[in-house]
């Protein structure tokens, strides 16, 4: 091709939208409030209609939207907080910088998600057999790569072990699941990432399918008394009745209104470019499964899911050449994540081994990311297409 093709090339979605991300930068750049304000409150109402949930939180990045998130409800020393090992650090870091201990379990191989019955087998063995005088007190379901947890089951484990759920969504704002509601006999409702939990997390990173010029973040909620708490926590616990008297401990994780403004303006156009990703990603896996043999792997989508492809993730035993033959040829790869969590040497302390979580160990090794965004080009991805054939023909 004669232009490299990039992993991700945000200039693209700044150039189709220029002069409405302008004219946002110069509103707030005129008002002169640039933390806080109408443009935070506005985007928080936005995105509180967008998930369906009754109050947003604006906060500094989607890390700090967890770690509010578990202060609000609590999490602290000799507790236990159960989560996946095939992630992104952020969602075990925070738990640990609340004192509290990650406990992993294990993953769903075809959704790459935290697995319900490993979570379930996990709670009746140690509320059976304690082992340590610790307390589980959540489940931080991740939404990787933009297909939610099986948040149904998940939030019956919730309910049976009266566990909080606090959902990571950074990678899956717009996911949907077709969600058995037990208030509803017989029917079915439609809800979106973040809005199934007691609480739920959004990051703006830029390269996230709704992404700021800068960082961060969002928590969402229907518990008046969680939102109030976050609201404290991220203004050092100030009272917004009157200045200068902090009610808690907080911390400073305020958006600024810059992000908001601009974070508005996307909102608008990110059903549209959801849309764009999920018909790529169809483009990819009804090429790849009838040009490439059995190892190669295209994303699952589960029954009742919306998959928005924060990343297109196929799997392959061959997926260290395989990427060794597109980067020869121009092809830009990830791999998220080459090491499970359990591995991190952050994580040393935990006491892990090798094997204690087969399904995310075999994933780190064969996971890889294609280019997915809504402005790349057929074109370009006929191109990827032929360069992953020829890897297969050549190998065989």
């Amino acid at each position: 091709m004669g232009n490299k093709i990039k992993f991700l090339d945000l200039t693209f979605q700044y150039k189709s939208i220029k002069k409405e991300i302008d004219a946002a930068i110069k509103r707030v750049l005129e008002s002169g409030h640039f933390i806080g304000g109408e443009e935070v409150e506005n985007f928080e109402k936005e995105i509180a209609k967008f998930c369906g949930i009754r109050y947003a939180i604006g906060v500094n990045s989607g890390t700090d939207a967890l770690f509010l998130s578990l202060k609000a409800l609590g999490v602290g020393p000799r507790d236990e907080v159960i989560t996946t090992p095939f992630t992104f650090i952020a969602t075990a870091e925070v738990i640990a910088n609340c004192g509290a201990k990650p406990v992993f379990v294990d993953i769903d191989p075809k959704t790459f998600n935290i697995d319900p019955r490993k979570i379930e087998e996990y709670l009746k063995s140690n509320i059976q057999y304690p082992k340590s005088k610790t307390k589980i007190k959540a489940i931080l379901p991740v939404h990787l790569f933009g297909q939610m947890a099986d948040m149904s089951e998940i939030m019956r484990i919730a309910k049976k072990y009266k566990l909080y759920v606090v959902e990571d969504a950074a990678q899956a704002i717009g996911a949907r699941i077709k969600f058995v509601n037990s208030q509803l006999i017989r029917k079915f409702v439609d809800l979106k990432a973040g809005s199934i939990g007691d609480i739920g997390c959004f990051s703006f990173f830029p390269s996230k399918n709704l992404g700021a010029m800068g960082d961060g973040g969002m928590v969402v909620t229907n518990n008046k008394k969680i939102a109030d708490k976050i609201r404290l926590l991220r203004n050092h616990g100030s009272s917004p009745k009157e200045k200068y008297l902090n009610l808690i401990v907080g911390t400073n994780s305020r958006l600024d209104a810059l992000q908001a403004a601009i974070l508005r303006v996307k909102l608008k156009y990110l059903p549209k470019w959801s849309k764009k990703r999920a018909e790529k990603a169809t483009y990819y896996s009804t090429h790849l499964v009838t040009q490439s043999p059995n190892d190669l792997v295209t994303p699952y989508i589960a029954p009742g899911h919306t998959h928005i492809f924060h990343q297109y993730t196929i799997r392959t035993k061959n997926r260290d050449q395989l990427k060794k033959y597109l980067e020869k040829n121009g092809i830009p790869t990830m791999i998220y994540y080459p090491l499970p969590l359990h591995f991190q040497p952050a994580f040393k302390y935990l006491s892990y081994k090798k094997a204690d979580f087969p399904e995310a160990e075999k994933a780190a090794k064969e996971v890889l990311s294609l280019p997915i965004y809504p402005e790349l080009k057929k074109a370009e991805q006929d191109f990827i297409i032929r360069k992953i054939k020829e890897f297969y023909e050549k190998e065989n």
